[in-house]
């Protein structure tokens, strides 16, 4: 066949028509999409090391929907993440089931990750933030009640168990001041710091009334504790925030919360997060999860998002269109 002006014609019309076929193949094709994909883990938690973002979670489904412990994943650009394998695996610490809401931080060269299983708090120690995480002893806090969602804060010389009990039907945030060890809190110092008053917090009426996921930092000589409220299973599942005087409170309730929802960030069910800082402390991020779809609950996608605190009001509001998902890159 001869290539007259006519037919070079006709294929340079053919070209663009390829070229986008090849990029309708390319973007739906299994091959290219495993490159990237969303991180599935719920009640994240972000801590970092050095120059190095560690996030761990509670394992939300997807592949992999085993619940054997606390996986990590890390980055050094909160951009691009590296799957690394279970940081506390069952068996090297006390629990079997409901490997939750893990927190981690530093003290005196070793890494502390405190975590929910069984329904219990309970504590594990590394010389990695990568882990193995292990407690020999297989402790946990033992309390009355169902205890779940620790978090540890440092303030004035002093550490700070926050955490969620289901007293009588409902999930109430309390407080207590751990003991030098950090083994066991001061029973003395326990205190009730928030429950679920207001009508955001329980919109769909769904089982118990609940506030959960506390995280709590400090500016200046003002506490803040973002938690997050409704059922877990509802899209209306929200973050709202409380500020105080002391880290044992009391605590009063934004008059603007809910502070992230289904209508700020377009995602079902947002929530259940903690923060971390910038270098010059205007703005903190929050890393947090929401449903899978507007229909779908699990597996719960892992995103970041900023706020915007105003030293001067003592407010807190969300950095507009800041939402994002976090991808981890296959190879």
């Amino acid at each position: 066949m001869k290539f007259d002006q006519k037919n070079r014609t006709s294929v340079k019309k053919l070209i663009p028509l390829g070229v986008f076929f090849l990029f309708i193949f390319i973007t739906n094709c299994d091959i290219f999409k495993s490159f990237k994909q969303n991180i599935y883990l719920a009640d994240p938690t972000i801590f970092k090391d050095g120059c190095i973002y560690y996030l761990y979670g509670t394992t939300a489904g997807g592949v992999d929907s085993t619940n054997n412990g606390i996986k990590v994943y890390l980055s050094n650009d909160l951009v691009k993440w590296e799957y690394k394998g279970y940081a506390l695996k069952k068996g090297n610490a006390f629990g079997d089931k409901g490997f939750w809401a893990p927190q981690i931080f530093k003290r005196d060269n070793l890494y502390y990750m405190f975590y929910t299983v069984n329904e219990k708090i309970a504590i594990a120690f590394s010389e990695s933030p990568l882990g193995p995480f292990k407690e020999k002893n297989r402790n946990y806090f033992k309390a009355k009640h169902r205890q779940i969602d620790p978090f540890v804060f440092f303030d004035n010389n002093k550490f700070y168990l926050y955490h969620v009990k289901k007293v009588i039907n409902d999930n109430e945030i309390f407080v207590a001041e751990l003991e030098k060890g950090l083994r066991e809190i001061n029973e003395e110092t326990l205190t009730k710091c928030l429950s679920s008053e207001c009508p955001w917090e329980n919109e769909d009426n769904i089982d118990f009334k609940n506030v959960q996921g506390p995280s709590v930092f400090k500016i200046d000589s003002t506490y803040y504790m973002l938690y997050s409220a409704n059922n877990f299973k509802s899209s209306n599942y929200a973050v709202g925030y409380a500020t105080s005087s002391s880290p044992l409170g009391p605590w009063n309730k934004s008059k603007k919360n809910p502070l992230i929802n289904f209508s700020n960030i377009n995602q079902s069910g947002p929530g259940h997060g903690d923060v971390f800082f910038n270098e010059t402390k205007n703005y903190i991020k929050y890393v947090l999860h929401t449903h899978n779809s507007i229909d779908k609950l699990r597996p719960r996608k892992t995103g970041i998002l900023d706020l915007i605190i105003d030293n001067e009001s003592k407010t807190i509001s969300l950095k507009n269109e800041s939402f994002k998902f976090f991808k981890v890159n296959k190879k």
